[in-house]
């Protein structure tokens, strides 16, 4: 995941553009324009500033696990023997291959990450466990929390 290090300064139109392609990602440009009160070719260069300055990553399709097989899903803590950067840098780096890791977390606290995990069962998820992360050297310890319910799951940030 990209850091960020500078704010991007936003008027009240980019403000409102993204609050818009948060809410409604396939807008038509001539749409986000009238509703923005842009004309449609001052939007799209602003929206295309918003993506090249990284404020925008990207659009994608939010998609529901349970309806394509993956209807479990685990909070993973993990912990590392010792904090050396040599450990660190290989987690992550094979963290970053693991498909069913949908979030990784470097966290203070107990735990070091904190991964977002999404399976098929629980036979699927202690093969994950143990052909994939008790494989990593330098982990000191595993605890898992499975998710019964989603009470909340937005992706919209907040834009003042």
């Amino acid at each position: 995941m990209k850091e960020t290090t500078k704010e991007i300064a936003l008027d009240r139109h980019d403000q409102r553009i993204l609050t818009l392609l948060q809410q409604q990602g396939r807008i038509t440009n001539n749409e986000l324009a009238e509703q923005i009160g842009l004309s449609p070719a001052a939007c799209w260069r602003r929206v295309k500033a918003l993506e090249e300055s990284g404020v925008i990553r990207r659009f994608a399709a939010l998609v529901e696990p349970s309806l394509v097989g993956q209807p479990l899903s685990a909070l993973v803590m993990v912990t590392l023997v010792r904090h050396h950067i040599d450990n660190t840098v290989e987690f992550e780096n094979r963290i970053l291959q693991y498909p069913e890791v949908l979030q990784c977390y470097a966290t203070t606290g107990n735990a070091d990450f904190v991964l977002r995990v999404v399976i098929e069962d629980m036979a699927a998820y202690d093969r994950f466990l143990n052909e994939k992360l008790f494989t990593l050297d330098g982990i000191s310890q595993v605890n898992s929390n499975f998710v019964l319910r989603n009470i909340k799951e937005e992706t919209a940030i907040p834009i003042r």
